[in-house]
Protein backbone atom coordinates (compact mmCIF):
# COMPACT_ATOMS: atom_id res chain seq x y z
CA UNK A 1 0.00 0.00 0.00
CA UNK A 2 1.39 3.36 -0.98
CA UNK A 3 1.03 6.09 2.04
CA UNK A 4 -2.17 8.23 1.73
CA UNK A 5 -1.95 11.55 -0.38
CA UNK A 6 -3.80 14.43 0.00
CA UNK A 7 -4.94 16.39 -3.11
CA UNK A 8 -7.33 19.10 -3.93
CA UNK A 9 -9.34 18.16 -0.68
CA UNK A 10 -9.69 14.15 -2.02
CA UNK A 11 -7.41 12.00 -0.38
CA UNK A 12 -6.48 8.75 -1.70
CA UNK A 13 -5.04 5.26 -0.66
CA UNK A 14 -3.68 2.92 -3.20
CA UNK A 15 -2.75 -0.85 -2.56
CA UNK A 16 -1.56 -3.47 -5.28
CA UNK A 17 -0.02 -3.11 -8.82
CA UNK A 18 1.64 -0.18 -10.83
CA UNK A 19 -2.05 -0.13 -12.89
CA UNK A 20 -3.56 0.87 -9.58
CA UNK A 21 -1.12 3.48 -8.94
CA UNK A 22 -1.67 5.20 -12.61
CA UNK A 23 -5.13 4.84 -12.35
CA UNK A 24 -5.08 6.74 -9.19
CA UNK A 25 -3.64 9.11 -10.92
CA UNK A 26 -6.55 9.56 -12.89
CA UNK A 27 -8.54 9.73 -10.82
CA UNK A 28 -6.62 12.34 -8.46
CA UNK A 29 -6.95 14.45 -11.46
CA UNK A 30 -10.71 13.51 -12.47
CA UNK A 31 -11.27 14.62 -8.18
CA UNK A 32 -9.53 17.50 -8.83
CA UNK A 33 -11.25 18.76 -11.65
CA UNK A 34 -14.67 17.94 -10.31
CA UNK A 35 -14.11 20.06 -6.94
CA UNK A 36 -14.39 16.74 -5.14
CA UNK A 37 -13.63 17.42 -1.29
CA UNK A 38 -13.57 15.87 2.12
CA UNK A 39 -13.55 12.43 0.36
CA UNK A 40 -11.20 9.58 0.74
CA UNK A 41 -10.88 7.23 -1.95
CA UNK A 42 -9.59 3.70 -1.28
CA UNK A 43 -8.22 1.76 -4.76
CA UNK A 44 -8.20 -1.61 -3.65
CA UNK A 45 -6.15 -4.96 -4.60
CA UNK A 46 -8.01 -8.46 -4.86
CA UNK A 47 -4.79 -10.79 -5.54
CA UNK A 48 -5.03 -12.07 -2.65
CA UNK A 49 -7.17 -12.56 0.41
CA UNK A 50 -4.46 -10.75 2.49
CA UNK A 51 -4.86 -7.93 0.42
CA UNK A 52 -8.88 -7.67 0.42
CA UNK A 53 -8.27 -7.81 3.98
CA UNK A 54 -5.54 -4.84 4.54
CA UNK A 55 -8.07 -2.73 2.71
CA UNK A 56 -10.77 -3.55 4.71
CA UNK A 57 -8.77 -2.41 7.74
CA UNK A 58 -7.47 0.62 6.37
CA UNK A 59 -10.96 1.24 5.67
CA UNK A 60 -11.82 0.97 9.78
CA UNK A 61 -8.60 3.02 10.01
CA UNK A 62 -9.73 5.87 7.54
CA UNK A 63 -13.24 6.50 9.21
CA UNK A 64 -11.67 6.30 12.82
CA UNK A 65 -9.42 9.01 11.57
CA UNK A 66 -11.53 10.85 9.43
CA UNK A 67 -15.43 10.39 11.05
CA UNK A 68 -16.80 13.16 8.66
CA UNK A 69 -15.16 12.29 5.24
CA UNK A 70 -17.07 10.45 2.54
CA UNK A 71 -15.44 7.05 1.95
CA UNK A 72 -15.39 5.97 -1.53
CA UNK A 73 -13.89 2.54 -2.04
CA UNK A 74 -13.09 1.07 -5.59
CA UNK A 75 -10.83 -1.16 -7.91
CA UNK A 76 -10.65 -4.73 -7.99
CA UNK A 77 -11.86 -6.04 -4.81
CA UNK A 78 -14.64 -3.54 -5.13
CA UNK A 79 -15.24 -4.64 -8.21
CA UNK A 80 -15.27 -8.36 -7.25
CA UNK A 81 -16.37 -8.25 -3.85
CA UNK A 82 -19.15 -5.39 -3.98
CA UNK A 83 -21.25 -6.78 -1.54
CA UNK A 84 -18.49 -6.96 1.29
CA UNK A 85 -17.43 -3.35 0.83
CA UNK A 86 -20.85 -2.06 0.38
CA UNK A 87 -22.02 -3.90 3.67
CA UNK A 88 -19.02 -2.22 5.49
CA UNK A 89 -21.06 0.60 8.11
CA UNK A 90 -17.46 2.64 7.07
CA UNK A 91 -18.56 2.73 3.38
CA UNK A 92 -20.23 5.86 1.62
CA UNK A 93 -19.68 4.34 -1.69
CA UNK A 94 -18.24 1.57 -4.04
CA UNK A 95 -17.40 1.97 -7.53
CA UNK A 96 -16.73 -0.46 -10.04
CA UNK A 97 -13.44 -0.33 -12.06
CA UNK A 98 -14.58 1.23 -15.10
CA UNK A 99 -16.74 3.10 -13.22
CA UNK A 100 -13.76 4.93 -11.72
CA UNK A 101 -11.76 5.66 -14.71
CA UNK A 102 -15.27 7.87 -16.04
CA UNK A 103 -15.11 11.98 -15.28
CA UNK A 104 -18.97 12.16 -14.55
CA UNK A 105 -18.59 9.79 -11.59
CA UNK A 106 -16.74 12.38 -9.98
CA UNK A 107 -19.23 15.29 -11.13
CA UNK A 108 -21.78 13.24 -9.60
CA UNK A 109 -20.03 12.23 -5.97
CA UNK A 110 -19.03 15.97 -6.40
CA UNK A 111 -22.39 17.67 -6.67
CA UNK A 112 -24.02 14.73 -4.30
CA UNK A 113 -26.37 13.95 -7.32
CA UNK A 114 -28.80 12.00 -6.42
CA UNK A 115 -28.58 9.54 -9.53
CA UNK A 116 -24.93 8.33 -8.52
CA UNK A 117 -25.99 5.49 -6.65
CA UNK A 118 -24.51 4.05 -3.03
CA UNK A 119 -23.08 1.08 -5.61
CA UNK A 120 -22.18 2.07 -9.22
CA UNK A 121 -20.42 -0.94 -10.32
CA UNK A 122 -21.50 -2.18 -13.61
CA UNK A 123 -20.75 -5.41 -15.92
CA UNK A 124 -16.98 -5.24 -16.38
CA UNK A 125 -17.20 -8.34 -18.81
CA UNK A 126 -18.69 -6.33 -21.42
CA UNK A 127 -16.63 -3.48 -21.28
CA UNK A 128 -14.56 -3.46 -25.04
CA UNK A 129 -12.85 -0.24 -24.12
CA UNK A 130 -9.76 1.27 -22.17
CA UNK A 131 -9.58 4.55 -22.49
CA UNK A 132 -6.61 6.65 -23.44
CA UNK A 133 -5.89 8.60 -20.08
CA UNK A 134 -3.54 11.32 -20.36
CA UNK A 135 -2.21 12.80 -17.06
CA UNK A 136 -0.78 15.10 -15.88
CA UNK A 137 2.55 13.51 -13.99
CA UNK A 138 3.32 11.58 -10.73
CA UNK A 139 3.47 14.14 -8.21
CA UNK A 140 7.42 13.77 -6.90
CA UNK A 141 7.71 10.35 -8.32
CA UNK A 142 10.97 10.25 -10.26
CA UNK A 143 9.22 7.64 -13.01
CA UNK A 144 5.55 7.38 -14.10
CA UNK A 145 3.59 4.16 -15.06
CA UNK A 146 1.41 4.45 -18.53
CA UNK A 147 -0.61 2.46 -19.18
CA UNK A 148 -1.18 0.43 -22.25
CA UNK A 149 -3.90 -2.69 -21.93
CA UNK A 150 -5.96 -3.38 -19.12
CA UNK A 151 -8.29 -6.92 -18.80
CA UNK A 152 -7.12 -10.26 -19.24
CA UNK A 153 -8.69 -13.28 -21.73
CA UNK A 154 -6.79 -16.27 -19.77
CA UNK A 155 -8.43 -18.24 -16.89
CA UNK A 156 -5.53 -19.26 -14.58
CA UNK A 157 -7.56 -22.03 -11.86
CA UNK A 158 -6.56 -19.72 -8.98
CA UNK A 159 -6.93 -15.93 -10.20
CA UNK A 160 -9.59 -13.68 -9.91
CA UNK A 161 -8.48 -10.40 -11.65
CA UNK A 162 -10.12 -11.19 -15.54
CA UNK A 163 -13.43 -10.98 -13.06
CA UNK A 164 -12.53 -7.78 -11.81
CA UNK A 165 -10.43 -6.16 -14.93
CA UNK A 166 -12.49 -7.63 -17.85
CA UNK A 167 -11.36 -8.78 -21.28
CA UNK A 168 -8.26 -7.80 -22.42
CA UNK A 169 -8.14 -4.40 -24.40
CA UNK A 170 -5.07 -2.81 -25.65
CA UNK A 171 -4.88 1.50 -26.02
CA UNK A 172 -3.99 2.78 -29.46
CA UNK A 173 -0.10 2.93 -29.86
CA UNK A 174 -0.45 6.56 -31.01
CA UNK A 175 -2.01 7.71 -27.61
CA UNK A 176 0.03 5.51 -25.92
CA UNK A 177 3.68 7.34 -27.45
CA UNK A 178 1.73 10.48 -26.77
CA UNK A 179 1.05 10.12 -22.87
CA UNK A 180 5.03 9.16 -23.10
CA UNK A 181 6.31 12.19 -24.47
CA UNK A 182 4.15 14.49 -22.51
CA UNK A 183 5.21 12.74 -19.31
CA UNK A 184 8.71 13.23 -20.74
CA UNK A 185 7.95 16.82 -21.20
CA UNK A 186 7.54 17.27 -17.41
CA UNK A 187 10.72 15.94 -16.56
CA UNK A 188 10.09 12.32 -16.10
CA UNK A 189 13.59 10.61 -17.34
CA UNK A 190 11.77 6.60 -16.77
CA UNK A 191 8.80 5.30 -18.03
CA UNK A 192 7.17 2.20 -16.74
CA UNK A 193 4.67 0.50 -19.27
CA UNK A 194 1.83 -1.15 -17.43
CA UNK A 195 -1.55 -3.30 -17.39
CA UNK A 196 -2.45 -6.74 -16.65
CA UNK A 197 -1.33 -8.68 -19.29
CA UNK A 198 0.68 -6.60 -21.41
CA UNK A 199 2.36 -9.00 -23.59
CA UNK A 200 -1.02 -9.69 -25.01
CA UNK A 201 -0.61 -6.13 -26.16
CA UNK A 202 -2.16 -5.33 -29.71
CA UNK A 203 -4.06 -8.88 -29.94
CA UNK A 204 -7.08 -6.81 -30.40
CA UNK A 205 -5.87 -3.59 -32.41
CA UNK A 206 -6.50 -3.73 -36.60
CA UNK A 207 -3.34 -4.08 -38.44
CA UNK A 208 0.31 -5.91 -36.92
CA UNK A 209 0.36 -4.51 -33.04
CA UNK A 210 2.83 -5.95 -30.02
CA UNK A 211 4.07 -5.28 -27.18
CA UNK A 212 7.43 -4.98 -28.30
CA UNK A 213 6.62 -3.33 -31.56
CA UNK A 214 4.84 -1.08 -28.87
CA UNK A 215 8.20 -0.81 -27.65
CA UNK A 216 9.90 0.09 -30.78
CA UNK A 217 7.42 2.61 -31.63
CA UNK A 218 7.80 4.50 -28.53
CA UNK A 219 11.84 4.54 -28.55
CA UNK A 220 11.34 6.20 -32.31
CA UNK A 221 8.95 8.44 -31.27
CA UNK A 222 10.37 10.26 -27.97
CA UNK A 223 13.85 10.43 -28.19
CA UNK A 224 14.08 12.61 -25.03
CA UNK A 225 13.05 9.10 -23.16
CA UNK A 226 16.11 8.60 -21.28
CA UNK A 227 14.77 5.10 -19.95
CA UNK A 228 11.44 2.57 -20.74
CA UNK A 229 11.07 -0.38 -18.34
CA UNK A 230 8.16 -2.86 -18.78
CA UNK A 231 6.57 -4.24 -16.27
CA UNK A 232 5.22 -8.15 -15.98
CA UNK A 233 5.31 -10.37 -18.85
CA UNK A 234 4.33 -13.37 -19.41
CA UNK A 235 7.53 -14.83 -21.22
CA UNK A 236 5.55 -17.15 -23.81
CA UNK A 237 3.80 -14.25 -25.20
CA UNK A 238 7.01 -12.59 -25.78
CA UNK A 239 6.89 -11.69 -29.08
CA UNK A 240 10.63 -11.83 -31.47
CA UNK A 241 10.43 -7.44 -31.52
CA UNK A 242 10.66 -7.21 -27.82
CA UNK A 243 13.87 -9.58 -27.81
CA UNK A 244 15.20 -7.49 -30.57
CA UNK A 245 14.38 -4.37 -28.68
CA UNK A 246 15.93 -5.88 -25.63
CA UNK A 247 19.34 -6.36 -27.73
CA UNK A 248 19.51 -3.46 -29.26
CA UNK A 249 17.91 -0.29 -27.80
CA UNK A 250 19.78 0.53 -24.61
CA UNK A 251 17.19 3.03 -23.32
CA UNK A 252 14.75 -0.58 -22.42
CA UNK A 253 15.74 -1.40 -18.84
CA UNK A 254 17.46 -4.86 -18.68
CA UNK A 255 14.84 -6.25 -16.12
CA UNK A 256 11.94 -8.31 -16.72
CA UNK A 257 9.60 -9.58 -14.40
CA UNK A 258 8.40 -12.75 -15.64
CA UNK A 259 4.48 -14.53 -14.50
CA UNK A 260 5.92 -18.01 -13.77
CA UNK A 261 4.05 -18.96 -10.78
CA UNK A 262 5.97 -22.22 -10.91
CA UNK A 263 8.38 -24.71 -11.48
CA UNK A 264 6.41 -27.77 -11.75
CA UNK A 265 4.96 -28.93 -15.15
CA UNK A 266 2.28 -30.52 -13.52
CA UNK A 267 1.19 -27.46 -11.50
CA UNK A 268 1.58 -25.47 -14.53
CA UNK A 269 -1.29 -28.06 -15.95
CA UNK A 270 -3.44 -27.40 -12.55
CA UNK A 271 -2.66 -23.80 -12.94
CA UNK A 272 -3.66 -23.83 -16.84
CA UNK A 273 -0.70 -21.74 -17.40
CA UNK A 274 -0.14 -21.77 -21.02
CA UNK A 275 3.70 -22.80 -20.64
CA UNK A 276 5.60 -25.31 -19.08
CA UNK A 277 8.88 -25.15 -17.04
CA UNK A 278 11.04 -25.95 -20.03
CA UNK A 279 9.63 -22.78 -21.84
CA UNK A 280 10.66 -20.77 -19.37
CA UNK A 281 14.27 -21.63 -19.16
CA UNK A 282 14.39 -21.21 -22.90
CA UNK A 283 13.19 -17.82 -22.41
CA UNK A 284 15.33 -16.67 -20.06
CA UNK A 285 18.08 -18.05 -22.05
CA UNK A 286 17.09 -16.06 -25.16
CA UNK A 287 16.75 -12.92 -23.35
CA UNK A 288 20.03 -13.48 -21.73
CA UNK A 289 21.90 -14.11 -25.25
CA UNK A 290 20.42 -11.08 -26.68
CA UNK A 291 21.32 -8.71 -23.61
CA UNK A 292 23.94 -10.83 -21.35
CA UNK A 293 23.46 -8.18 -18.45
CA UNK A 294 19.62 -8.81 -17.87
CA UNK A 295 18.26 -9.50 -14.70
CA UNK A 296 14.57 -11.34 -14.28
CA UNK A 297 12.31 -11.42 -11.52
CA UNK A 298 9.48 -13.58 -10.97
CA UNK A 299 6.01 -13.96 -9.07
CA UNK A 300 5.94 -17.64 -7.78
CA UNK A 301 3.26 -19.41 -5.85
CA UNK A 302 4.00 -21.43 -2.80
CA UNK A 303 1.62 -24.15 -1.90
CA UNK A 304 -0.77 -24.51 -4.53
CA UNK A 305 -3.65 -27.27 -4.11
CA UNK A 306 -2.32 -30.96 -4.86
CA UNK A 307 1.35 -29.44 -4.81
CA UNK A 308 3.91 -32.16 -3.34
CA UNK A 309 7.05 -31.94 -1.66
CA UNK A 310 8.23 -33.12 -5.22
CA UNK A 311 6.57 -30.51 -6.88
CA UNK A 312 7.67 -27.75 -4.58
CA UNK A 313 11.62 -28.26 -4.92
CA UNK A 314 11.27 -28.09 -8.59
CA UNK A 315 10.37 -24.73 -7.87
CA UNK A 316 13.13 -24.10 -5.70
CA UNK A 317 15.42 -25.24 -8.46
CA UNK A 318 13.77 -23.67 -10.90
CA UNK A 319 15.22 -20.24 -9.57
CA UNK A 320 18.86 -21.37 -10.31
CA UNK A 321 17.74 -23.11 -13.97
CA UNK A 322 16.23 -19.90 -15.19
CA UNK A 323 18.76 -17.77 -13.09
CA UNK A 324 16.23 -15.36 -11.24
CA UNK A 325 17.20 -12.21 -9.22
CA UNK A 326 14.03 -11.07 -7.49
CA UNK A 327 11.62 -13.09 -6.56
CA UNK A 328 7.65 -12.04 -5.67
CA UNK A 329 6.21 -14.61 -3.56
CA UNK A 330 3.22 -15.57 -2.83
CA UNK A 331 1.55 -18.23 -0.40
CA UNK A 332 -1.39 -19.88 -2.10
CA UNK A 333 -4.36 -17.59 -1.31
CA UNK A 334 -7.77 -19.74 -2.45
CA UNK A 335 -10.07 -16.96 -3.94
CA UNK A 336 -13.91 -18.57 -3.64
CA UNK A 337 -15.24 -18.78 -7.63
CA UNK A 338 -11.84 -19.96 -8.96
CA UNK A 339 -11.62 -23.57 -9.62
CA UNK A 340 -8.12 -23.98 -7.88
CA UNK A 341 -10.62 -22.83 -4.83
CA UNK A 342 -12.39 -26.00 -5.09
CA UNK A 343 -9.02 -28.45 -5.41
CA UNK A 344 -7.74 -30.44 -2.44
CA UNK A 345 -5.93 -27.58 -0.40
CA UNK A 346 -2.46 -28.49 1.45
CA UNK A 347 -2.55 -28.55 5.24
CA UNK A 348 -3.35 -25.55 7.35
CA UNK A 349 0.24 -23.09 7.24
CA UNK A 350 2.24 -25.33 4.93
CA UNK A 351 1.69 -22.69 1.80
CA UNK A 352 3.23 -20.28 4.21
CA UNK A 353 6.12 -22.33 5.11
CA UNK A 354 6.81 -22.96 1.38
CA UNK A 355 7.31 -19.68 0.69
CA UNK A 356 9.59 -18.55 3.31
CA UNK A 357 11.63 -21.30 1.60
CA UNK A 358 10.79 -19.56 -1.71
CA UNK A 359 11.99 -15.98 -0.34
CA UNK A 360 15.33 -17.51 1.19
CA UNK A 361 16.12 -18.54 -2.07
CA UNK A 362 15.25 -15.60 -3.92
CA UNK A 363 17.38 -13.34 -1.18
CA UNK A 364 20.20 -15.88 -1.79
CA UNK A 365 19.84 -15.10 -5.00
CA UNK A 366 19.64 -11.51 -4.87
CA UNK A 367 22.70 -11.48 -2.76
CA UNK A 368 24.90 -13.21 -5.32
CA UNK A 369 23.71 -10.85 -8.01
CA UNK A 370 24.50 -7.68 -4.98
CA UNK A 371 27.65 -9.68 -4.94
CA UNK A 372 28.74 -9.51 -8.63
CA UNK A 373 27.74 -5.61 -9.47
CA UNK A 374 30.91 -4.22 -6.91
CA UNK A 375 32.96 -2.19 -8.58
CA UNK A 376 30.61 -1.59 -11.90
CA UNK A 377 29.22 2.04 -12.92
CA UNK A 378 25.99 2.07 -13.09
CA UNK A 379 23.38 4.74 -14.37
CA UNK A 380 20.96 5.42 -11.32
CA UNK A 381 17.83 7.12 -11.43
CA UNK A 382 17.14 9.21 -8.31
CA UNK A 383 14.19 8.64 -6.61
CA UNK A 384 15.15 10.74 -3.24
CA UNK A 385 18.12 12.08 -2.08
CA UNK A 386 20.71 9.43 -1.32
CA UNK A 387 18.84 6.65 -2.98
CA UNK A 388 17.99 5.65 -6.36
CA UNK A 389 17.75 2.13 -8.63
CA UNK A 390 20.05 0.84 -11.19
CA UNK A 391 19.24 -0.20 -14.84
CA UNK A 392 18.06 -3.41 -13.25
CA UNK A 393 15.75 -2.13 -10.68
CA UNK A 394 18.52 -2.49 -7.72
CA UNK A 395 18.03 -0.48 -4.83
CA UNK A 396 20.97 1.88 -4.40
CA UNK A 397 22.02 3.97 -1.63
CA UNK A 398 23.97 7.12 -3.04
CA UNK A 399 26.88 8.95 -1.34
CA UNK A 400 27.13 12.50 -3.45
CA UNK A 401 24.71 14.71 -4.35
CA UNK A 402 22.04 14.24 -6.85
CA UNK A 403 18.36 15.66 -7.11
CA UNK A 404 15.68 13.29 -7.10
CA UNK A 405 14.97 12.81 -10.83
CA UNK A 406 18.26 12.97 -11.88
CA UNK A 407 19.64 9.78 -13.63
CA UNK A 408 23.72 9.63 -12.48
CA UNK A 409 26.69 7.52 -13.21
CA UNK A 410 27.79 5.79 -9.52
CA UNK A 411 30.31 3.36 -8.67
CA UNK A 412 29.23 0.50 -6.91
CA UNK A 413 31.19 0.05 -3.47
CA UNK A 414 29.85 -2.77 -2.23
CA UNK A 415 25.79 -3.58 -0.48
CA UNK A 416 24.38 -3.76 2.69
CA UNK A 417 21.17 -5.90 2.98
CA UNK A 418 19.35 -5.73 -0.23
CA UNK A 419 21.00 -2.46 -1.61
CA UNK A 420 24.10 -1.48 -3.33
CA UNK A 421 26.17 1.16 -1.83
CA UNK A 422 27.70 3.10 -4.42
CA UNK A 423 29.24 6.91 -4.88
CA UNK A 424 27.99 9.55 -7.35
CA UNK A 425 30.67 9.80 -10.35
CA UNK A 426 31.49 14.17 -10.92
Amino acid sequence: MSAAEEAAGARFVTFGCRLNAFETEAMREHAAAAGLGNAVIVNTCAVTGEAVRQARQAIRRVRREQPDARIIVTGCAAQTETGRFSAMPEVDHVVGNAEKMRRETFVRLAAGDGRMATVAVGDIMQVRESAGHLIGGFGARARAFVQVQNGCDHRCTFCIIPFARGPSRSLDPARVVEQVSRLVGEGYAEIVLTGVDITSYGDDLPGPASLGLLVRRILAGVPALERLRISSIDSVEADDDLIEALAGEERLMPHLHLSLQAGDDTILKRMKRRHRARDAVAFCARAREARPDVVFGADLIAGFPTETEAMFEATLAHVAECGLTYLHVFPFSARAGTPAARMPQLPAGEAALRARRLRRAGRAAQERFLGRERGKVRRVLVERPGFGRSEHFAGVALAGEAQAGEVVAARVTGHEGDRLVAQILT
